[in-house]
């Protein structure tokens, strides 16, 4: 029992019997944070890179100390002395009854318990739930633990309150979810209607399958989340958390089906996992801080992004991000920056190390021209800066002939890019090259292929046989 963590969990059903609802968000808020909301002062990080000592930024330890805290905060905790069973309160399990009321029942036991609580979702069984929130904060520490199947409904007016959110866990502290089964969102039904895949279709929101909201010293671990109706795995606004061992999946053209998407939240450790979707394995947006991912295997999918940051004209922060081992196979990108003009903002000190890249089509990428709308953007003369950026020991082979496409913004041109031990070929014959655009400072260390060269306001570039 010395290595289990207590925990929170609250249900509360969030319901509605109407149909034909349109599809739009009332609970929480849009994923385009501004720096006021949030704790940390973005502004006190420097705006200069050290290339010395193994391409150390000054804040980067802080991601490490922080994260190292979690696991011995909760095993300071009380052990578990009671446990509750879903099926004690009616879940039948058989996938096609309402299982619900029964999951908000159990929540409500578990919430009031004055006693350290494991809350049981049993083997061998499929629950079907319609959109639930499980809200803190409770009397007690509880551990979920799903060893059985979590099936979404796909029933779309099941959703009406709240189109955007299948299951979420808000303001919970110290909690753990885990068991080794699985979370299936139940997308077809949402991916047919997407207006990425029927044209004719009107462009709407689909729900996320798991959201932790506002959640304070937090473990997901050991479980599988599949064919999500559109984002897998969201944490806002989330302080001190360890994601580790999940299996994500979706076919790869269901649409807008993020594995992890980090937003708005400082201090969270995301390892060894493996994804595979239909957009970014792993996605981190603005108001993020402090983010670690280790051990990642992602493919298919559009890669590991940061951002898109800055769209309609927003203010957008992203700091002090290390991915390190990474493999990625068939990805549209490998390592990509996004940022939309007429934003404001910077993403600053972010390290990519490590990574291995098999046959991906755009293998390193700064965009800061990203559009992704049906008309054209218009140009603008504002952008979120992007500094101190490190590439280290990336390597393998590019589907396409654009190894390296570093697409800074005239007006704030890129600051303090570093390629170290950078060699990228062509999958099968071919060269391949470099298109590096107005960037300040940018340092090749060591063996780099294909190489960014500097001129006075562009880098130009070479091929690589």
């Amino acid at each position: 029992m010395g290595n289990i963590f207590p925990f929170i969990i609250t249900f509360f059903l969030f319901l509605s019997s109407c149909y034909n609802c349109s599809l739009h968000d009332d609970n929480l808020p849009s994923n385009n944070y501004i720096q006021e909301e949030s704790a940390y002062d973005f502004e006190a990080y420097p705006s200069y890179i050290s290339t010395i000592e193994g391409l150390i930024f000054n804040n980067m330890t802080k991601i490490e100390t922080r994260v190292s805290d979690y696991p011995t905060k909760f095993r300071r905790l009380a052990a578990f002395v009671k446990t509750i069973n879903v099926q004690n309160f009616g879940a039948i399990g058989d996938g096609s009854t309402d299982d619900t009321k029964a999951f908000q029942d159990a929540r409500s036991e578990a919430c009031s318990s004055t006693e350290a609580v494991t809350l049981i979702v049993p083997m061998g069984k499929n629950y079907l739930l319609k959109p639930v929130r499980f809200s803190g904060p409770c009397k007690s520490d509880i551990r979920f633990q799903i060893a059985g199947t979590l099936v979404a409904s796909d029933n779309p007016s099941d959703y009406c309150k709240d189109g955007r959110h299948w299951l979420i866990f808000d303001s919970v502290q110290d909690l753990m979810l885990e068991g080794g089964k699985i979370i299936n969102g139940n997308g077809n039904v949402w991916w047919k209607n997407s207006c990425k895949i029927d044209k004719s279709k009107p462009c709407k929101d689909a729900p996320t399958a798991l959201t932790l909201y506002k959640c304070k010293n937090l473990v997901v671990k050991d479980l599988k989340i599949q064919h999500a109706q559109q984002i897998h795995v969201s944490f806002q606004k989330c302080t001190n958390v360890q994601a580790s061992s999940l299996s994500i999946s979706a076919p790869e053209e269901s649409p807008n089906t993020d594995g992890i998407h980090v937003t708005n939240t400082q201090n969270i450790q995301i390892s060894n996992c493996t994804i595979g979707t239909g957009d970014d394995c792993i996605s981190i947006v603005s108001g993020s801080q402090n983010v670690q991912a280790t051990d990642i295997t992602c493919g298919p999918g559009h890669g590991i992004s940061i951002g898109s940051l800055g769209s309609s004209n927003s203010e957008a922060y992203v700091s002090d991000v290390i991915v390190n081992g990474a493999k990625l196979s068939g990805t549209t990108n490998g390592v990509r920056i996004k940022t939309w003009q007429g934003g404001s903002g910077s993403a600053s000190n972010i390290k990519f190390q490590n990574v291995e890249m098999q046959n991906v089509k755009n293998p390193i990428v700064i965009d800061q021209n990203h559009c992704d709308q049906a008309k054209a953007c218009k140009e603008q003369s504002s952008t979120v800066q992007v500094k101190n950026v490190v590439y280290q020991n990336i390597h393998e082979t590019s589907a396409s002939n654009v190894a390296i496409n570093l697409d800074c913004s005239k007006s704030y041109p890129c600051q303090g890019i570093v390629l170290q031990n950078v060699n990228i070929v062509r999958e099968g014959n071919g060269s391949v090259k470099a298109v590096c655009n107005n960037i300040v400072n940018l340092e090749n260390l060591g063996i780099v292929s294909p190489l960014c060269l500097q001129s006075r306001s562009r880098f130009e570039f070479v091929n690589s046989e």
